[in-house]
């Protein structure tokens, strides 16, 4: 039994519930360039579920290259190449294996397994080809990068080594293979700065034009293109030429920028991505084998640390629960929507009401208090429409019918009279809110859905002097709106099922993450973040440095530093939070006095960019009256912490949302938490605040950690 096989059947054993990816060959005479080999990738199931590289699944490509290797000494052969199912070419390790991995043997053991397969392609009598048909990533990328060349079709979707924004790095052959194939700037980007902006992907085309394929082609004959062409390369008739990789200052650099990036990211609070930076930069010689074998250590040790098991976490609460939300009812319960109302004409509306015309394409009419107003709201969602017209993303007619289907009215009967679902974006203010309510409950249809995007009030309250309550819903959206995808689903003590049902399909539609939110105050992203901020702004109102509190929380990766999430969210919105939940929990919500100065003297935030960095504002400063009580980091970041997981234990408490899981879902999708931290609770967790705090963690043992 060979090493392989025995680390493979080992992995095997501790992952009996592997999806099993075969690995079928079969042979094509090419025209003029002999017998072919060809190994198609394919687990029996249709593209929603996607190729993926468990130990089985790496034993079945290894039998099938025990196969081919046979055929290529013998002469039988002159290529091996290798593709996927349609839509599908691979997507990497099985995440769900990696979970079940509890020692630092059985992590290596899945590390060096992968490279002794894939490896095996680039030792062949024969050249071997890559057939990027469809969405490639992390093993899925590496096991084409092993080959001798590569094609890809231009419509793959996603193409990535997405591994650092996880938490681990590409341990397959990526580290080393990819910036010695395309330079190490180019494999920077791919490996590091792609990872750490949102798991950013590439398509087809990029992939060519990048230099990992050879060649490009279109994706209704791309098999039959790609044979062609290594039939064409075979008999000599095409030569791949390649960019010489440059293997001095250019790498170092590249290396450097690596750096900067990860540290304007994760401020060096997780490893993976400095890992990653080392095995490139240990990988400018060329030397793979030793670049392997970094892999090897490195995906060992982060596989059993904590930031690995919090990405996969993360992952698995996006791609999973946030695809079921936890408690919606059955949608068999959900009515139809064929025509939407937006009441307000202002920014957040006009987002909403393009958001809404593009995912359901019905018609959707604004109103406002005058016709000024709802020109300029149809205006922008026109011009947005434009926009997206003139960069390709959209085709004329898809732009001529958005625009036909949005239209404003001054008279709210007129406007929704035969409206299915009606959303208020008016100013956060109850008496307000509860005006519109009425004025639309007299006009709308019994069944209508009155959906409120108020990001702090009760829903309740504001459904409270209705006949029909019942199908009052919270529908509290996060700007961006196009961008992030949370979408907090407030249940008001009236609220029915079917209004609630609908409110979900809506949801889903609009192809956001829905988590259904008790109706408490602020709900959940903004309730945290404001005990989050506030604490940051009691510890500078109590004499604190404005640097010194930013700076102590830069370990947690955050993607923007407090005072600069404040000016993105704006201070007197900030202020207005933190007024409603000082109202109702006074003992752990201040209101500060310095941050009401800031409002009332009109500024956008506390800092100046006037040397291209975040500077605090001269006249801010002059503003600030401080006490004589000064924390260092450290205190600064145990006590933000500490508030933090006092809050979010309160809210489970509550009921606020189901489980701690929740929590995270919403701070992910919601607030751009970072993945390495899997959200909130499991950072509390690891590092012993929970249990400080609370008595107890948030999660079980072996949820988002390394199993007992």
């Amino acid at each position: 039994m060979s090493t392989t096989t025995e680390l493979l059947k080992g992995a095997a054993e501790l992952f009996p519930g592997e999806v099993v990816t075969s690995a079928q060959v079969r042979h094509i005479d090419l025209p003029g360039a002999g017998r072919f080999a060809l190994i198609t990738l394919d687990n029996g199931l249709d593209h929603t579920k996607p190729t993926t590289f468990g130990p089985q699944s790496l034993a079945n490509l290894d039998a099938a290259i025990d196969r081919v290797e046979k055929e290529a000494a013998d002469g039988a052969i002159t290529g091996v190449g290798i593709t996927g199912k349609p839509f599908i070419f691979a997507v990497g390790a099985d995440l769900k294996g990696v979970e079940l991995l509890g020692s630092h043997q059985d992590a290596l053991a899945i590390g060096k397994g992968g490279h002794e397969v894939f490896k095996r392609l680039s030792s062949l009598a024969v050249p071997t080809f890559a057939y990027y048909n469809g969405a490639a990533m992390g093993g899925g990328v590496e096991v084409g990068l092993h080959c001798t060349y590569r094609t890809v079709s231009a419509s793959v979707p996603a193409f990535s080594l997405p591994e650092v924004f996880l938490g681990l790095v590409p341990g397959w052959g990526g580290c080393g293979l990819l910036p010695n194939l395309i330079g190490a700037d180019r494999a920077v980007s791919v490996i590091i700065e792609n990872s750490l902006n949102q798991n950013r992907q590439l398509k087809g085309a990029q992939v060519a034009e990048l230099g990992i394929a050879d060649a490009l082609f279109e994706a209704a004959d791309f098999l039959e293109q790609s044979l062609l062409w290594t039939a064409a390369v075979l008999k000599g008739e095409i030569a791949v030429v390649r960019a010489e990789v440059d293997r001095g200052e250019a790498w170092d650099r590249a290396v450097e920028r690596g750096r900067l990036i990860a540290d304007g990211k994760v401020h060096g609070a997780a490893p993976a991505a400095y890992r990653a930076l080392e095995i490139i930069a240990a990988a400018k010689d060329g030397d793979l084998q030793r670049a392997f074998d970094a892999e090897d250590t490195a995906l060992a040790d982060l596989i059993m640390g904590g930031e690995l098991r919090s990405g996969i976490y993360a992952f698995n609460l996006v791609q999973r629960r946030g695809k079921r939300p936890v408690g919606a009812p059955d949608k068999a319960l959900a009515r139809p929507v064929s025509k939407v109302g937006v009441v307000g004409a202002g920014l957040m509306a006009s987002q909403l009401a393009l958001l809404f015309v593009r995912r359901l394409e019905v018609p959707v009419v604004l109103t406002d208090i005058d016709q000024q107003r709802i020109d300029k709201g149809v205006g922008y969602v026109h011009g947005e429409i434009d926009k997206l017209l003139a960069k390709g993303r959209l085709g004329q007619d898809a732009a001529n019918r958005y625009k036909a289907l949005v239209t404003g009215h001054l008279d709210k009967a007129a406007a929704f009279g035969d409206a299915d679902f009606v959303i208020e974006a008016v100013f956060e203010e109850m008496g307000v809110k509860q005006q519109v309510f009425a004025e639309l409950e007299a006009v709308v249809r019994p069944d209508t859905i009155l959906a409120t995007n108020t990001s702090s009030l009760s829903v309740t309250e504001m459904a409270a002097k209705l006949d029909h309550p019942e199908r009052v819903v919270g529908f509290h959206f996060f700007n961006p709106v196009a961008i992030l995808p949370l979408l907090e689903i407030v249940r008001g003590e009236g609220t029915d099922d079917p209004s609630l049902a609908t409110a979900f399909a809506v949801a889903k539609k609009l192809r956001k993450t829905a988590v259904l939110v008790k109706d408490a105050p602020a709900f959940v992203v903004n309730r945290i973040l404001t005990r989050f901020m506030g604490e940051i702004q009691n510890v500078i109102d109590e004499g604190t440095p404005v640097a010194v509190a930013e700076k102590a929380i830069e370990p947690l990766g955050l993607p923007m530093s407090p005072l600069v999430l404040l000016e993105l969210v704006g201070p007197a919105i900030g202020l207005h939070v933190s007024e409603t939940l000082h109202g109702v929990f006074p003992d752990r919500f201040t209101v500060s006095e310095n941050l009401a100065a800031v409002v009332k003297a009109g500024k956008r935030g506390f800092y100046v960019y006037d040397s291209g960095r975040p500077e605090l504002d001269p006249e801010v400063a002059a503003l600030l009256k401080q006490g004589d009580s000064v924390l260092t980091e450290a205190q600064v970041r145990d006590r933000v912490l500490d508030a933090v997981a006092q809050e979010i234990g309160l809210m489970l408490d509550e009921g606020v949302v189901a489980e701690a899981q929740d929590i995270d879902l919403c701070l992910i999708t919601g607030a751009g938490w970072p993945f390495h931290l899997g959200g909130v609770t499991p950072y509390l967790d690891r590092e012993g605040v929970s249990q400080r705090v609370n008595g107890r963690t948030f999660l079980a043992p072996g949820v988002a950690s390394v199993p007992a």
